[in-house]
């Protein structure tokens, strides 16, 4: 009895074991950690849209290059260029060698 005598006459345990001051401690760790709409999942969340928003902007990239790609393929010249570079195709009686440099063939095996 006297430790909680002793306990009771200090000015911080008075602080503490104020109800509005455990009402609003509760509160506070209810919204921080507890809550559907909590600080943690809030966090989660905007990590989630950083991560979303630069998809966007590496796929808006993306999109600008392939405009440019369609808008130099307009040129009938620079449509064959693609299709011989690209897919190998070629005019009929033509013959075609590809040549690879030993720099850029995978030789690790």
């Amino acid at each position: 009895m006297k430790f909680y005598q002793r306990l009771k006459e200090k000015k911080w345990f008075a602080i503490i074991s104020n109800v509005y001051v455990l009402t609003v401690t509760g509160f506070v760790i209810w919204m921080l950690f507890l809550d559907t709409n909590s600080w943690l999942t809030h966090k989660e969340l905007n990590e989630e849209i950083e991560k979303l928003e630069q998809q966007k902007r590496h796929l808006k990239e993306e999109i600008l290059k392939d405009k440019a790609t369609l808008n130099r393929l307009r040129d009938p010249k620079e449509l064959e260029k693609y299709a011989r570079e690209r897919y190998y195709m070629k005019k009929e009686g033509e013959e075609i060698y590809i040549i690879e440099y030993e720099d850029s063939l995978n030789t690790n095996q």
